[in-house]
């Protein structure tokens, strides 16, 4: 059993929180009050690798393990957790790609994002079918040589900046999750219509829509696996990309676990910096016993990832627990900051803001607990 980071996994990950501290926290509050998708960030992340960590070797891929692209979205999420979900959005994408896809399909779409910058959207909730994926309501009608579909997806990060968008629909509602398909979508296809960027509590920077198909011609050979097998496709790539989700959470928590650290140590009251008090040393000390517990299971849930084992249960123990724990701590370090931490002069409101989309997407924390109990029952 080993704990310790190998070399390259520590160079990787000094080289990633460099960049957050170079890059991304320097713009992430003006990027969070405006609204601005982080384009030229998201492409020099994109330069130097940080980026589709999911892509294999053999397609041109950097052959990032699970592990490895995990502490790379930690780091990245250091910086912010609302452009961290961005970025981790095209790995999102790609996964259903790497997992379900042919050959063919694997070099067809996925060579072209390590040979230029390309930006991808996952496209499963629906406008009434969030936590009930088995439910969905976008209809892949067989017209012969091509599918035609119709219907509309909601919350798609990146739907507006796509170059690629992975389609979840059923060919026959009857079959519930036995009829869900997954095709690979050109976003500049006839009769896909995007809805307005949404006005988000956080996550801010990162742009989510709603996605309309009226009537989309996509050919064939785009639909991956066999018509019915999505279902199996989407739970596999869920498996891979939360313990990416809960390492995000793990970022903003060590983020706010070191700010209000910091602050601690400066900010004094009744003579003595507030870190001598018995009531801060108690909240920090529970900061830092829920980062490491959360890292614990984030890198145990990825490691199995790359062992070839079934992941779920500690898949859906990690992302459950780091977005809970990161909930709890930006909480409290708004509370630590006292007053301060309410204003949004300083960085600890945004991390708050941003820490509960977490225990929302990628499957809500109560969903993770039905996840868990399913599997601790069988």
């Amino acid at each position: 059993m080993e704990f310790s980071l190998t070399t390259e996994q520590s160079e990787i990950q000094e080289l990633a929180l460099k960049f957050a501290k170079n890059e991304m926290i320097p713009h992430a509050h003006e990027f969070d009050e405006k609204g601005i998708f982080p384009s030229d960030i998201f492409k020099k992340a994109w330069e130097l690798g940080l980026i589709n960590t999911c892509i294999p070797a053999e397609y041109g891929g950097t052959g990032f393990s699970s592990l490895d692209g995990v502490i790379i979205s930690e780091a990245l999420a250091y910086g912010c957790m609302g452009m961290n979900t961005t970025f981790m959005a095209n790995d999102l994408a790609l996964l259903p790609i790497v997992i379900g896809g042919s050959e063919e399909q694997k070099k067809k779409f996925l060579t072209p994002f390590t040979e230029e910058f390309r930006i991808a959207s996952f496209c499963l909730t629906e406008p009434n079918n969030g936590s009930d994926a088995g439910g969905i309501k976008t209809q892949f009608k067989d017209a012969g040589d091509h599918w035609i579909v119709s219907g509309e997806k909601m919350w798609i990060t990146n739907a507006g900046y796509a170059d690629l968008f992975v389609v979840y629909g059923t060919i026959d509602a009857n079959l519930k999750h036995k009829g869900i398909s997954a095709l690979v979508v050109d976003p500049k296809s006839a009769g896909i219509e995007l809805g307005k960027k949404e006005d988000k509590m956080g996550h801010r920077s990162s742009d989510t829509r709603a996605v309309r198909f009226n009537n989309v011609k996509v050919p064939k050979e785009n639909m991956l696996g066999k018509p019915g097998e999505g279902w199996a496709i989407a739970m596999s790539t869920l498996d891979h990309s939360r313990p990416l989700v809960a390492s995000s959470a793990l970022g903003g928590a060590q983020r706010a676990l070191d700010l209000s650290i910091q602050y601690a140590k400066e900010r004094t009251q009744f003579g003595v910096p507030i870190a001598k008090h018995q009531a801060i040393q108690f909240m920090i000390a529970e900061m830092g016993m829920k980062v490491e517990a959360a890292r614990l299971l984030t890198h145990k849930a990825a490691w199995m990832c790359d062992q070839g084992q079934r992941n779920t249960e500690i898949a859906s123990y990690a992302k459950a627990f780091a977005s809970d724990s990161c909930m709890q701590i930006t909480t409290d370090a708004v509370q630590i900051y006292g007053g301060y931490g309410y204003s949004r002069e300083y960085p600890v409101e945004k991390l708050m803001r941003d820490a509960k989309l977490i225990q929302i997407y990628e499957g809500t924390s109560q969903i993770q607990r039905l996840v868990m109990a399913r599997e601790l029952l069988k």
